[in-house]
């Protein structure tokens, strides 16, 4: 390319101020639009674009938003994916997010103009949504709202756990070391597969600060087994005193029918539990947040000294969480709820339209039965009737950089995309996606 033509490149001035440009720094901020702006000039200079191209060039390469997150169609047929951000919010708790986002009164009272107590919109309706609840409090997340529990009742003192409920759930988080960490020490009791009441009524003593079940959310032990429940927990620490904390994990707060073996917050508090946590962003369908419940009474009582405690400020959620758990217990089900909920033979439906019309397009696409997992730590060996649209191999890994990027799951040689987890109004979308890969080409 001669030097006459470099010069005829515009200047970043001149370009950042084309309107088009102008909006996407005031929508993304001016130095990652300068810097796809520098990044076309380079391209006009070296000939692979025109000039008077830089602004589209430009444009086109920027992101749909300011964070580099992207949106993801999940196919994959887990319901809660952690690496996907578990649950989907409903739009009801998006909705509450744009409201929060802004000033707001989280901690006002409008009506007297003095401070207000933080939160309480959101434990009302946590209260409301929990049969026997007689407190809740919210943190961070689900391992907060333990830590919180060891620290405030059990520092320095022990927490008798059986053994086969120390479990390592994702990225290597053991439950063991969380609470260590606490400054409390662990009584095991039992064997990895065998646990009697008699173990726990000869550990506990004038040392113990809480006894500790864990639902063992990510795996099932079979075979050779005994466990000790909740009630008989209640009844064993009851007479000396000590409560009883129930670590339930997927946030379940009451029975569903297709869960049965899945424990839920209002039966759990019913059989005696004093303490009760979980996480909101898994079978709750809300954000990332850690739930204590307590019972009536002496349950009660806990959660208010809890919440009084010094951790419990380091461990506090934000006005954004606030608004969103609120708006996921108080308005329609839950995008998780409708994809636990789906009708067999609808998510069949779907997927033979689907594939038809892909079909019509020229791509290999078949409408096939699929199985599908809540995920997330929840419901272990829960498999769900799907349907899937079976699509060749080769699909996998080009839906997977298209915008919005989808992702499936590889099956027998053919990319599987699941439609559990998608709601009816994605498909639109998900065929426009496959559309864009577009068939095989044609060989010869």
């Amino acid at each position: 390319m001669s030097a006459d033509h470099r010069r005829l490149v515009p200047r970043t001035d001149a370009v950042l101020a084309e309107p088009r440009v102008a909006a996407a720094v005031a929508r993304l901020g001016r130095d990652l639009v300068k810097r796809s702006v520098t990044a076309a000039q380079q391209r006009a200079r070296l000939g692979e674009i025109a000039p008077d191209a830089v602004a589209d060039a430009a444009l086109a390469a920027l992101p749909p938003s300011a964070t580099s997150l992207r949106r993801v169609l999940n196919a994959t047929g887990v319901l809660l994916h952690t690496n996907m951000g578990r649950a989907p919010l409903s739009a009801a708790a998006v909705d509450a997010l744009a409201v929060a986002a802004g000033t707001c009164d989280v901690e006002l009272d409008l009506a007297s103009g003095g401070r207000g107590r933080r939160g309480a919109a959101t434990v009302d309706a946590l209260l409301a949504a929990v049969p026997g609840a007689g407190a809740a409090h919210l943190v961070n997340n689900g391992a907060a709202a333990l830590a919180l529990v060891a620290t405030g009742l059990a520092a320095g003192r022990e927490i008798v756990v059986a053994r086969g409920e120390l479990v390592e759930i994702g990225d290597g988080f053991r439950i063991p070391d969380l609470l260590v960490s606490t400054g409390a020490r662990l009584r095991e009791v039992g064997t990895t597969n065998r646990v009697h009441p008699r173990d726990y009524a000869e550990a506990i003593g004038p040392d113990t600060g809480l006894v500790l079940k864990v639902h063992p959310s990510n795996f099932t032990i079979t075979g050779f087994t005994a466990s000790v429940g909740v009630a008989e927990l209640a009844r064993i620490a009851g007479a000396h005193g000590v409560p009883v904390v129930a670590d339930i994990g997927s946030g379940l707060l009451v029975p569903h029918p297709l869960l049965p073996d899945e424990p839920d917050a209002a039966t759990t508090l019913a059989q005696g539990a004093h303490l009760v946590t979980a996480s909101g962003d898994k079978l709750l369908g809300g954000p990332q947040a850690g739930l204590l419940l307590g019972g009536p009474g002496p349950g009660a009582e806990l959660v208010a000294a809890l919440r009084r405690h010094p951790l419990a400020r380091a461990l506090r959620v934000d006005k954004l969480t606030l608004a969103a758990v609120e708006a996921t217990l108080t308005g329609p089900p839950t995008p998780t709820r409708a994809a636990l909920d789906a009708d067999p033979e609808s998510l069949r439906r779907r997927a033979r339209d689907l594939a038809t019309q892909l079909g019509a397009a020229g791509v290999d696409a078949h409408a096939v039965d699929s199985v599908a997992t809540v995920g997330g730590g929840g419901a272990p060996g829960v498999t769900l009737q799907s349907a899937a649209v079976s699509l060749p191999e080769r699909f996998a890994a080009a839906l997977r950089a298209g915008e919005p990027a989808v992702v499936g799951r590889l099956e027998h040689g053919r990319c599987l995309l699941d439609l559990r987890a998608l709601p009816p109004g994605s498909d639109a979308a998900l065929a426009a996606a496959v559309l864009a890969v577009g068939p095989a080409p044609r060989k010869g």
